[in-house]
């Protein structure tokens, strides 16, 4: 009798990212976070196997090395448990299409396809208060080009709610002035969004348009070669204005604010004004108010009001240079 069939790993991933995720009409975001999860499952195969990632078959990638790759994230890289189950979101994504394509490693597959996502308690989000958001807003140096994007980029992310993918490639031409001010982004399932813009921040884009003399193409909060920022960036941007901001607000010292804590910001300044469930869900792009219904817990003074005036009703729906041919394929997409 032969041994079990070898199946080689990388034409199975590149087959996966060039067909079977356009074909599934998945959004860029998507493709992305997919790409950066079989990078960092492909280092940790190479260690626990010796093998460089373009030899790696798929029976190398068995339950048990997956099982171990997320524990990895958790202990060593510090991930929380949403980053872990994303992470394996995407690997069990990849072992649905090897059904297909592989029928001779089915129990490698299943056993895969069996890993549990890891429960987790529902956390108390974390948002500015308005004392905090003005402290923050206000630390950017508007005198400077600079300083006048980054102010910009908080004003427009506590107003919003974008989540911090759709800040970073808004462009242009996705920005509506005049009457019903609105910016267009599509989010996660592909979903168009219009986010309405209170006057002041309109006003606020309109003159850093004008300042920047940009095209439609060009994006709103852009490096100094007019280049999208990274996520890291706006990140460390958000960072380092909130340390200056804590000078002046001293509770920003005892906080870890995020660009996400600035989307948090928005849900819980509409909770506040008055706003529904429903509403605020359509708002940043939730798919249900299930995701929408976190922020009750955010703020103990609106719980009971919150929860008795609302019904929640679901919402209508130098650079790197890859060392191995695989990871040079993940790394062009």
């Amino acid at each position: 009798m032969g041994g079990p069939t070898v199946t080689s790993l990388a034409p199975l991933m590149q087959r996966f990212f060039t067909a079977r995720l356009p074909q599934q009409r998945v959004s860029a975001h998507t493709v992305s976070s997919y790409r950066d999860s079989m990078r960092l499952l492909l280092g940790f195969a190479q260690g626990r196997t010796g093998k460089q990632p373009a030899r790696l078959d798929l029976a190398d990638l068995d339950a048990e090395l997956v099982a171990a790759f997320l524990d990895h994230l958790e202990a060593e890289r510090h991930n929380g448990i949403g980053t872990r189950n994303l992470r394996l979101t995407a690997v069990q994504s990849l072992f649905r299409y090897a059904q297909l394509q592989c029928p001779e490693h089915a129990a490698l597959i299943a056993r895969v396809l069996a890993i549990p996502a890891k429960r987790r308690d529902v956390t108390v989000v974390s948002y500015l208060t308005r004392a905090e958001t003005e402290a923050l807003v206000a630390s950017p140096d508007r005198a400077t080009a600079l300083g006048w994007r980054d102010h910009l980029l908080i004003v427009v992310g506590v107003q919003t709610g974008l989540r911090v993918s759709e800040l970073r490639t808004l462009s242009w031409g996705d920005v509506t002035f005049g009457a019903g001010a609105n910016l267009y982004t599509k989010g996660k399932g592909r979903r168009d969004r219009y986010t309405p813009l209170i006057p002041a921040t309109a006003r606020l884009l309109r003159g850093w348009m004008g300042h920047r003399g940009a095209g439609l193409d060009e994006p709103v909060f852009a490096t100094r070669k007019r280049t999208p920022l990274s996520t890291d960036a706006v990140a460390d941007l958000i960072d380092r204005h909130v340390t200056a901001a804590a000078l002046r607000c001293p509770s920003l010292a005892h906080k870890k604010v995020t660009p996400h804590t600035l989307r948090h910001t928005c849900a819980m300044n509409l909770l506040h004004e008055g706003l529904d469930l429903v509403t605020i869900a359509l708002w940043p792009g939730h798919s249900s108010t299930k995701s929408t219904e976190i922020y009750l817990h955010g703020d103990t003074a609106l719980k009971e009001k919150a929860l008795s005036a609302t019904a929640p009703t679901p919402a209508a729906g130098h650079r790197y240079r890859a060392p191995d041919k695989l990871l040079a394929f993940l790394e062009s997409l």
